[in-house]
């Protein structure tokens, strides 16, 4: 299986290796000093204390929507608006989500989250699922993917990079659109919205879960406790620690990075009243490696948070294949349908 891991995380390999970068000018709630590291300690602090601000609701006046495609089965719609968070990639700032529209049924909807570096079309079959069980789903388009991906990139780099700020930013970033969809379908009368994230989407639908409760329920596929020990020990982010170790520290990064790690929100998500939360996680993922998973599923338990967990004996790339890929989006569809029906 880690044989098969390693073939699928290296077909058509087109990682680059970025210098490093601190990142202080991505980061505009406290004044920028002089020692990095000595910033990113307070912004870490000051963040968790205000994670809530943080990871905002946004006021959004500008939400588009046109038809995409129509075929004699389903009804693509194009939903835009102006992010929330303003980047120094024009092409970023609007955010993108695909609409897949139950014609009949405004009962519930999901806010889809795609992996890092998933191309156009991806998980619109996941979508289709969804609208056939009675559902409607939106797909969103992560920043620095498709449509909002600068022109001197090839992959989503800017998501997970060897910059400390542009990290944090573009996760929050990440998350506030997140809470921008969810409150559109709310708007749009859905009595029920739940999350689906896969892996950096799985991060991202934790930290949206843990802010906000317009979210019914969720469902998080492959999980991991620290961004930075993902990027220090997973197979498919080896560039980015290349373009890292030498000028920092993994308990350093992990420390500047703590307001994107799923782990130091359990006490808050603890604290809220229960919702339905599955999490999946895979035996045999170089990726986000099991350890880190378990590490999550402790802490779940540890504080006596409601949740079901599901392990698949196959890895991250793997999951994505057959017969993997079905088992996957049956744990998917089939607890979301039975908690937000």
């Amino acid at each position: 299986m880690h044989n098969r891991e390693r073939h699928f995380a290296f077909l058509n390999d087109n990682r680059i290796v970025h210098p490093f970068g601190w990142g202080t000018e991505f980061i505009k709630e406290i004044a920028n000093g002089d020692d990095p590291r000595k910033f990113f300690r307070e912004y870490s602090k000051n963040m968790l204390g205000n994670s809530d601000e943080f990871f905002f609701a946004p006021k959004i006046t500008d939400y588009t929507l046109h038809t995409t495609n129509n075929d004699s089965r389903f009804t693509i719609h194009n939903l835009a608006w102006t992010s929330a968070i303003k980047t120094t990639s024009p092409e970023n700032n609007t955010a993108h989500a695909k609409f897949f529209p139950h014609e009949k049924d405004k009962k519930a909807a999901v806010v889809v989250l795609p992996h890092w570096n998933a191309k156009a079309g991806s998980y619109f079959d996941l979508c289709k699922v969804f609208n056939r069980v009675g559902m409607s789903a939106l797909r969103l388009t992560l920043p620095y993917h498709e449509e909002r991906m600068p022109p001197e990139l090839e992959r989503a780099d800017y998501l997970v990079a060897p910059n400390v700020g542009r990290t944090l930013q573009s996760l929050r970033q990440s998350v506030v659109d997140t809470r921008a969809a969810v409150a559109w379908l709310k708007h749009q009368g859905y009595e029920k919205v739940g999350v689906v994230g896969t892996s950096i989407g799985s991060c991202v639908g934790f930290f949206a879960f843990a802010h906000d409760l317009q979210i019914d329920a969720a469902v998080f596929n492959h999980v991991s406790g620290y961004v930075a020990d993902v990027v220090w020990q997973g197979l498919s982010t080896y560039h980015v620690k290349q373009g890292m170790e030498n000028d920092i520290s993994l308990d350093e990064l992990r420390e500047f990075w703590l307001p994107i790690s799923p782990l130091v929100y359990m006490e808050k998500l603890s604290k809220m009243p229960p919702r339905p939360q599955r999490y999946i996680y895979t035996l045999y993922d170089l990726t986000f490696p099991v350890d880190l998973s378990r590490q999550v599923i402790n802490a779940l338990r540890e504080k006596g948070i409601e949740h079901d967990e599901v392990t698949i004996p196959c890895g991250h790339y793997t999951l994505g294949e057959k017969p993997w890929v079905y088992l996957d989006g049956w744990k998917i569809v089939a607890y979301l349908r039975k908690h937000l029906r």
